[in-house]
């Protein structure tokens, strides 16, 4: 029998897809669900606990007394301010570390994968328990961006790696070469949204989401779903492009279904990087 498997489940519908596939593969799962992030009822046919941001010693010890050996994080963390994390001995004693950093999402999950694996627990990505679902290259359903869509993918390439290499977000909207809005901590439905009130007259834009620079593929890898579909065409968007084999597709099938019927387009591009 696999290894018991620890989710550490924030908000959206990723914790629930592993649980399934625990559940096929007849494997023992425990979740630890982050207050005011995960969706309760979508975990609560696994056994699981509630614990606060803040609470690192906590989260430890519920993944010690489940006996998880090995822990995916899944889902998006909303993290509140420092002053209002409540932080507990162990997260106290992390403090330093994360203020010597960058303090983006991308160094604070990389100390958060470190302690765990000083805990003895084995981090593993998402993509290994859910096989399916990193996003392949080339389009994926009938519609194909046209040599304007092309360059603006391409200059969202070049923002948004600029913005990774600072740890700021994953996400990019450029229409006809000008970049409408780029994503910090308000999320991609958010800048969706912002955006739609920027568009220009013409063709539309493109959103692109692609993994930051030097950023650990076990945590916060750059996701879409139906959603997101959705809300880019409410946004008079032309199409999606994220990252081939850099970003995760939730329900490939309904993304697709619903973008052919939306008229855009969902492509995963091959992004160049330079050597680390």
């Amino acid at each position: 029998m696999p290894p018991k498997l620890g989710i550490l489940a924030g908000g959206g519908s990723i914790p629930k897809h592993l649980i399934d596939a625990c559940e096929k593969q007849h494997r023992p799962c425990f979740v630890v669900a982050i207050d005011n992030n995960a969706d309760l009822e979508s975990i609560s046919s696994a056994a699981h606990c509630c614990v606060a941001l803040g609470s690192i010693g906590k989260i430890i010890d519920s993944l010690k007394k489940a006996d998880v050996k090995e822990v995916v994080m899944a889902g998006r963390i909303e993290r509140p301010s420092w002053q209002d994390m409540h932080l507990d001995r162990r997260a106290l004693k992390m403090l330093p570390k994360v203020l010597a950093g960058a303090q983006g999402d991308g160094s604070i999950l990389s100390l958060a994968i470190k302690e765990l694996e000083l805990e003895g627990f084995r981090v593993v990505a998402i993509d290994d328990i859910l096989g399916d679902i990193l996003t392949p290259k080339g389009c994926l359903g009938e519609y194909q961006p046209d040599s304007m869509a092309q360059e603006d993918i391409s200059r969202a390439v070049e923002v948004g790696l600029a913005l990774g290499a600072v740890d700021v977000g994953q996400a990019v909207v450029v229409q006809q070469g000008v970049v409408l809005g780029v994503e910090a901590l308000e999320g991609t439905d958010s800048l969706l949204e912002r955006c739609s009130g920027l568009r220009l007259p013409g063709s539309g834009g493109v959103l692109l989401k692609l993994k930051k620079v030097n950023q650990d593929s076990r945590a916060d890898l750059p996701a879409v779903g139906p959603d997101t579909v959705t809300k880019a065409i409410l946004a008079g968007l032309r199409g999606i492009a994220l990252e081939a084999r850099a970003s995760l597709l939730i329900d490939q099938e309904r993304i697709v279904k619903d973008a052919d019927l939306g008229g855009i387009f969902v492509i995963g591009v091959k992004v160049q990087r330079c050597p680390e």
